[in-house]
């Protein structure tokens, strides 16, 4: 009909028997399946944000639960432990659940995020095994000591325990182990933040709790046979004199014999560094440290701990007293006033019984606790005694008596342990074993005091303080050590150990303390005035380039202690006067976080090492 107009679908539409065409058919098809992927991915991306939600939220209650477990622990509440680990379980059960949905696997082998969701399955699984294969199986063990038992008493103590469980720590210790492997083997650099930031933390407190596990397991190990379970060990106890510094602390001013039976440890044979005597000729050491801290380490056991490697100072003095006592020894043990007082924080305040001791005291405290023990002993005794061999025998009693109260067993065992653990933290409490196999086990860990090998993390540096005084200055001198990272250059890294030292004493030290403390200038030092050699170790392979003082270059002595770089600054400090050391090392190869050990003193390590600082690079470096 003229001028009627056809719609061409209703005429295609007519011409086919009312239905759409092939073409047309094959399109609807086509938008209906997209449709229902489409929903069927919004369906998936919504399950797998669930899924998502899930394993964060868990994992982060299960984290939160770790400070609990840690007081139940310590305050050996046995139930709540047991309780805390099975929420705990419960957590991290219901996180690896969830990234191992049957969708979360699908989305593992997608590409470019399957890397996100690998790694976020890898971290709910190795926070599941650490729980269930380290946590839980620890929480059994303790469950079964008795931590009371544990400690030394008058009739020892009891060992077997630590001994029967070194299976189980040392099966905790593997899965953590693994765990931690998995999680470093992912590589985290295609990774989203929002999974690369919580990798990072999972590896880092994996760390943490490996290394903590690997000292439980030596521990489980080497304590008994120490203490004497197979049989009596003796040991040379040093007693380090912070006052007089020393690479390790201070001059070994009181010596004693400590002697481990089951559990159970006595004293003998106490005597003073300058009762050992002189050795002419030295004893032979090594070549290499002699020729940094001079023949005096094998001439005086006051100067064995000049070199900050404790295993030497250790050998060399175990050598002195045998050759001198014709006393076998099974090791050494250095401590000092500072790990001395963290005892006596344990055992309670004790009391010099002994009337020739109270009547030499002259006004020293009647009783020694852990406020005021580090004072009286490297500060107040040489203003209220002034003989040094009556100075010797007032320290060798108080040392003696704080031995009889941890060996009275009247200890609080969460203390103790507390206690001794700061001590070794702070390298104020080493070991050293003339057995091979014990040494070796303790050379990879702090307690060893050792410079190099193993236990040495690759990027460690060291600042080590020794008197050239010959004096008891070192009590008013406060110390920081800092480290700053600078820019790479030419693809190595570039670290400045900067040192800062204050002399604290009053304006008139030189009249107003006594002249044992300020060496009335024997050695050529102005009374009052002290007189540091400041040692300082980089990493191997590193390299010294300069030394500035107070911002001007000064020359340094540079030389290598097994492969280790070593840098030596000599200071000079009259009352109230500070200055600044900074030594500057290129060449640095070690690709980890730098760190810093430091000669421990009379201030607690945390107040004397500040944090790490880095320098601004420039974009177009």
């Amino acid at each position: 009909m003229a001028g009627l107009t056809v719609h061409p679908l209703r005429e295609a539409t007519r011409r086919s028997g009312g239905r759409p065409s092939k073409k047309k058919r094959r399109w609807l098809k086509l938008a209906t399946w997209i449709a229902i992927l489409l929903f069927l991915l919004i369906i998936g991306i919504a399950w797998l944000g669930f899924k998502a939600s899930t394993i964060k939220t868990e994992l982060q209650a299960a984290v939160q639960l770790v400070p609990q477990l840690k007081e139940d622990i310590l305050r050996e509440r046995k139930d709540q432990a047991t309780a805390t680990v099975a929420a705990m379980r419960s957590h991290t059960s219901a996180a690896r659940d969830a990234s191992e949905d049957p969708l979360w696997k699908l989305a593992t082998a997608t590409p470019w995020l399957g890397a996100n969701f690998s790694a976020a399955a890898e971290i709910a699984r190795s926070a599941d095994d650490v729980v269930n294969l380290g946590v839980a199986p620890l929480v059994r063990v303790f469950d079964t000591l008795d931590w009371d038992g544990l400690l030394p008493g008058p009739d020892g103590a009891n060992l077997s325990p630590i001994r029967s469980s070194a299976t189980t720590v040392a099966s905790a210790a593997h899965a953590v182990k693994a765990s931690a492997e998995r999680l470093h083997g992912i590589d985290s650099a295609s990774l989203l933040p929002e999974i690369a930031a919580p990798l990072e933390e999972a590896r880092e407190q994996l760390h943490s709790v490996q290394e903590t596990l690997g000292v439980a397991v030596s521990a489980s190990k080497l304590a008994p046979a120490m203490l004497g379970s197979d049989g009596p060990r003796r040991y040379l106890l040093l007693i380090q004199n912070n006052a007089e510094i020393r690479a390790t602390g201070g001059i070994p001013g009181a010596l004693a014999v400590l002697t481990a039976d089951k559990g159970k440890l006595t004293l003998s044979d106490q005597t003073s560094a300058s009762g050992l005597g002189i050795f002419v000729p030295p004893l032979q050491v090594d070549e290499g440290q002699k020729q940094i801290y001079s023949a005096r380490l094998g001439k005086f056991v006051q100067d064995v701990n000049l070199t900050p490697d404790f295993p030497t100072s250790a050998a060399v003095a175990k050598e002195m007293w045998e050759k001198r006592k014709g006393q076998s020894l099974d090791g050494v043990i250095s401590i000092d006033p500072v790990a001395l007082a963290y005892i006596l924080d344990a055992t309670g305040p004790v009391v010099l019984k002994d009337p020739q001791i109270q009547t030499m005291a002259n006004g020293l405290p009647a009783q020694l606790s852990g406020e005021n023990v580090v004072k009286t002993l490297l500060s107040d005794v040489y203003s209220k005694i002034t003989e040094p061999r009556l100075q010797d025998a007032y320290f060798a009693a108080v040392a003696g008596e704080i031995f009889n109260a941890l060996s009275s067993g009247k200890s609080e065992a969460k203390s103790l342990m507390e206690g001794l653990g700061h001590g070794v933290e702070e390298r104020r409490i080493l070991v050293w074993s003339t057995h091979d196999d014990e040494q070796a086990t303790l050379a990879d860990y702090t307690i060893s005091g050792a410079i190099s090998g193993q236990g040495i993390p690759p990027a460690q540096f060291g600042v080590y303080f020794n008197d050239g005084t010959g004096a008891k200055m070192d009590y008013y001198v406060k110390r920081t050590v800092q480290l700053i990272t600078k820019c790479p250059a030419d693809g190595y890294s570039q670290v400045t150990v900067r040192v800062t030292s204050t002399n604290t004493a009053p304006a008139d030290a030189a009249t107003s303390l006594p002249e044992y403390v300020t060496g009335g200038g024997a050695f050529g030092i102005q009374p009052g005035t002290v007189q540091t050699n400041t040692v300082v170790y980089g990493p191997t392979q590193a390299h010294i380039e300069q030394a500035v003082q107070d911002g001007t270059r000064i020359p340094f002595n540079s030389q290598l202690h097994d492969q280790r770089p070593v840098g030596t600054v000599t200071t000079l400090l009259k009352p109230g006067q500070s200055t600044t050391v900074e030594l500057s090392f290129d060449k640095i190869v070690q690709h980890t976080k730098p760190e810093v050990v430091v000669t421990p003193t009379t201030d607690a390590v945390k107040n004397v090492v500040m944090a790490s600082t880095s320098e601004p690079c420039n974009s177009g470096k």
